[in-house]
């Protein structure tokens, strides 16, 4: 089974259990790129053990290869000598030698194999803990959002509303009436200097009302006249 696989069970066992538990989005949502996160570092663990087997492994190979030719020679050098008997020791372990090479390069094969897939699993990871991390903030915010309006919801249907409005309005009434009583306190305490500026106020209002009767009687007494006239023409 793969790494990406083995991630894809874990996220979905623990998601599953904490669906069931019905936690915190939040913590979900940690949890979740927390494993993905933590996925990345050993399948980049693994990649990089993988390089170094293959670092070996071609070493081994390039030594095998050299084992192969340095036997060809010897075979070669043997069969001119007329020394058949050592022409095919040579070429015995000429052989030995290329088998040994090709089970290098078969495990090679298999490392690159599993690099690839490595590669794969990883750049598909990358890409779905890049989706996450730019999709946390937002789900962040909506279990927020869907947290607060509960706790609204609760409370409209909990408390009564209107019971509360009236007690506000009560109080309201009760300041009124508090109020209303201070202010009677300042007009009954008075002193003669905020009396007698009354008194202005009040002649400077009356000599205002007499000049506008003034003004509108005029009018009138032009428009009494006027009428008089044309009743005598």
């Amino acid at each position: 089974m793969g790494i990406f696989n083995r991630f894809s069970d874990v996220v979905n066992s623990n998601l599953n259990a904490l669906l069931d538990q019905a936690e915190d989005p939040d913590k979900m949502i940690r949890l979740i790129t927390q494993e993905m996160q933590q996925t990345l570092v050993e399948l980049r663990a693994t990649s990089a053990a993988y390089i170094a087997d293959k670092k070996r492994l071609n070493n081994g190979l390039r030594h095998a290869i050299a084992e192969v030719d340095k036997w060809q020679a010897h075979a070669e050098l043997a069969v001119s000598r007329n020394r058949d008997d050592l022409a095919k020791a040579a070429l015995q372990e000429k052989a030995g030698s290329e088998a040994h090479a090709d089970a290098l390069r078969s495990e090679i094969i298999a490392i690159d194999s599993s690099l690839g897939k490595l590669k794969q699993d990883g750049t598909q990871l990358e890409t779905k803990l890049a989706n996450a991390r730019a999709r946390q903030k937002a789900l962040v915010l909506r279990g927020q959002t869907a947290r607060s309006r509960i706790k609204v919801k609760r409370h409209l249907h909990e408390v009564d509303s209107e019971a509360a409005l009236s007690k506000f309005d009560r109080y309201e009434r009760k300041l009124d009436e508090m109020e209303g009583e201070a202010e009677s306190y300042d007009l009954h305490n008075r002193t003669l200097a905020q009396e007698i500026d009354a008194l202005q106020d009040d002649q400077q209002l009356t000599r205002e009302l007499d000049a506008l009767k003034a003004r509108i009687r005029v009018p009138l007494t032009t428009q009494i006249r006027t009428d008089n006239e044309t009743t005598i023409l």
